[in-house]
């Protein structure tokens, strides 16, 4: 099947984008990664073992917009062989034992509800059980409007899961993707004790045009963008998406003084 650029329009040939990870050769802009295609280029050997989490459909409010919340969850489930918006998987990175969480923005925009935090919960628990690193990659539009009360519960709840990783003294470490926005990065999006982006990735809270009709003014060129967050002290390095293995285990080691 065929991939259009976002950036540059070119059409790209999707098994060609496996060997560039999902970044245009022509543009070098990153596109959107299945969580599964970006284990198995992280893991060592693409080996993990895929850690389950509470995933039951909740929908309090019997939300129903142009389709059922219902009908969406379920075409989500089956278009990204996923139980919710994250992936998490336990394995090594260059000899290092991780827990990897992944969201994946295809899964309704990434958003979080209530099984997403139980998913970060659960990431956070391995991860305490097994002294590993925790590594979350954001890919999201914030909390799931669906679910309402439930999901803005959810981020207090992905808050206090980070903080049970420093808690034991472990790297917390987020990697922001494009697009990493709204209650995502009031919470767990923003907690890192190292946190990278990879090059362009929208992130922010609200999104450039409702800041710029609040504020009355033109943005900055390339305002939310990877490169003018870590140019104002937001991040700590934008990564490229080939350079990320690399990268991570080197932060790691360095944090678990395996030097």
């Amino acid at each position: 099947s065929w991939i259009k650029c976002p950036q540059c329009q070119t059409m790209l040939y999707s098994s060609d984008l496996e060997s560039t990870l999902f970044v245009c050769p022509n543009c070098d802009e990153h596109l959107k990664i299945h969580p599964r295609m970006r284990f198995k280029n992280l893991f060592d050997g693409g080996v993990f073992e895929e850690i389950k989490y509470p995933s039951a459909f909740t929908d309090p409010l019997n939300f129903k917009a142009l389709k059922s919340y219902k009908e969406r969850f379920n075409e989500a489930r089956q278009k990204t062989d996923m139980d919710d918006c994250f992936l998490i998987g336990f394995g090594k990175i260059n000899n290092i034992s991780v827990t990897i969480a992944s969201q994946n923005s295809d899964f309704i925009g990434g958003s979080v509800g209530a099984s997403a935090a139980e998913a970060l919960v659960k990431a956070a628990e391995h991860s305490v059980t097994n002294r590993t690193p925790l590594i979350v990659f954001t890919c999201s539009g914030g909390a799931r409007m669906d679910e309402n009360q439930y999901s803005l519960q959810s981020l207090p709840k992905t808050t206090i899961a980070c903080q049970m990783v420093k808690d034991a003294k472990l790297p917390y470490i987020v990697v922001n993707t494009h697009f990493s926005t709204g209650g995502v990065m009031a919470s767990f999006g923003s907690l890192g004790s190292i946190t990278l982006a990879e090059p362009n990735a929208l992130i922010g809270f609200a999104g450039p045009r409702v800041i710029a009709s609040t504020v009355g003014e033109t943005l900055p060129e390339g305002f939310q963008r990877s490169e003018y967050l870590l140019k104002h002290g937001f991040i700590d390095q934008v990564v490229h998406r080939k350079d990320l293995k690399d990268k991570l285990s080197q932060i790691i080691s360095l944090l678990l003084k395996r030097v």
